[in-house]
């Protein structure tokens, strides 16, 4: 997936984690922020990674802003991201590459 322009998703709100992607020139450069880093930041950075693998994200930039969340709403916010950033909203492949 080719990220085209830069997209946010999600909130700063607590249980939640805002992510912003945009393109990058080679490669991925993923930037954590979070309060609890120490604890859960390997898990966060693995979720987000595993995440854009699936989508075939392969030059991008991504900025994640945690505030509590699980992993599951860490890869919705990336999906989210990722599919503005790509301009694929309303094209979207329900159960094909999403897992």
């Amino acid at each position: 997936m080719e990220i085209i322009k830069t997209a946010v998703a999600g909130t700063l709100e607590s249980s939640d984690c805002m992510v912003t992607i945009e393109p990058a020139q080679k490669g991925l450069e993923l930037d954590l922020e979070s309060a609890v880093i120490r604890q859960y930041g390997k898990r966060i950075m693995e979720v987000a990674l595993e995440t854009l693998d699936r989508l075939d994200v392969q030059n991008a930039r991504v900025s994640i802003v945690d505030k509590g969340a699980l992993d599951c709403t860490i890869k919705a916010r990336v999906e989210c991201a990722a599919m503005r950033a790509a301009e694929h909203e309303g094209r979207i492949s329900w159960g094909g590459v999403i897992r």
